[in-house]
């Protein structure tokens, strides 16, 4: 059963990409009992090492801290303030939020997200146009010299939202990824018997382009490497069900395919396998845009067998992302049970018998 406050602290802790402190010291916490080994890497990866009871394999788990922000980039003499993004949002879902401007000092400010246009009520016809990220400024309801006074270019931003229950599913801001740092810990705490050397790994910077995983794969050097992350669940209206990826609570997701990589198929076979065996509901992902740790995984190694685990999430990348429970604990079932059989297979390419 997923446990709600555990996970409502790690979805609710700030930490953009190479400002994830407060998130990982949180993560760490609850890693270091169930790990032999923990330590931070010089990209501030959180690494914690439980060894097999065999010749098992290097096997390295990942999920990313990090969330989607801003940081300021300019503050104008009415004192609001222009944002670069760190990550990649839609603009239309941006507008009318709430935000937290955390300061170098250590104050967090709330902040609405508007658009730079006239209200409604003085547009004329025509006036109204597409949005753009360029277009969002931000206000913290201050006089102009209290704003410049608080804040400087430079520091970072943060979405608000609240995390719900909402029916059978969950729904917060930062469902990616640290939903499935949630279930990563879940899983290390679930553990079995197993054979192989295990790297959870909560990484940094992935989503800027999988910056941290790339620092951590190089170190761990894994033989395996499996990354948690969300996926599309288009199961909404307005998209075909041919375009769909996923859909909530139809099971985890065994990923084929995505921009960053092509899963092992070996690899994918055995989850598959897995999950039939234990009765564990999933479903196949194909996703045409969009990648994961493993690519980081694959490319930075000597070509470590890689797949990806997904758990399905509807509106990913705004503070309404929505993931099944159902769901959450089918990727957890899976990925226990994977990690207990991990080194019970080769996923390696052989010559022909007869080269």
């Amino acid at each position: 059963m997923v446990d709600i406050e555990l996970l409502r602290s790690i979805l609710q802790a700030p930490g953009i990409p190479a400002r994830e402190d407060a998130i990982r010291d949180l993560v760490a916490g609850h890693l270091k009992p169930v790990v032999d080994e923990l330590s931070v890497d010089p990209l501030g990866n959180l690494i914690g090492l439980k060894r097999g009871t065999g010749n098992g394999p290097r096997v390295m788990v990942a999920a990313h801290v990090d969330e989607i922000g801003f940081f300021v980039k300019y503050i104008d003499d009415r004192g609001f303030l222009r944002v670069q993004p760190v990550g990649g949002f839609d603009p239309r879902m941006l507008v009318a939020q709430r935000a937290v401007v955390h300061t170098r000092t250590g104050d967090e400010l709330l902040a609405l997200v508007q658009p730079a246009a006239k209200p409604i009520h003085l547009q004329q016809p025509g006036e109204s146009k597409d949005l753009k990220i360029e277009d969002i400024f931000l206000d913290l309801g201050l006089p102009a010299d209290e704003v410049k006074a608080a804040v400087e270019v430079g520091d970072w931003v943060t979405m608000q939202s609240s995390t719900e229950v909402l029916g059978k599913t969950v729904t917060s801001k930062t469902l990616d990824d640290r939903l499935c740092v949630y279930i990563m810990l879940e899983a290390m705490k679930r553990l079995g018997e197993h054979t192989a050397d295990i790297y959870a790994v909560a990484t940094t910077q992935e989503e800027v382009g999988l910056r941290g995983a790339r620092g951590a794969a190089h170190a761990v050097d894994p033989e395996i490497g499996l990354a948690l992350d969300v996926t599309i669940a288009g199961d909404i209206p307005g998209t075909p069900p041919e375009s769909a990826v996923t859909t909530l609570h139809g099971g985890t997701a065994i990923k084929v395919f995505d921009s960053s990589h092509i899963s092992n198929p070996k690899l994918v076979t055995h989850l598959r396998d897995l999950a039939d065996e234990k009765g564990i509901a999933y479903q196949v992902e194909i996703l045409p845009r969009g990648g994961t740790d493993a690519g980081a995984m694959q490319q930075v190694t000597n070509g470590a067998a890689v797949a990806t685990l997904s758990v399905p999430t509807r509106y990913v990348h705004s503070v309404n992302e929505t993931a099944s429970l159902a769901d959450i604990e089918a990727t957890i079932d899976l990925l226990v049970a994977f990690l207990e059989a991990a080194g019970s297979r080769s996923y390696a390419y052989e010559l022909p018998a007869d080269a």
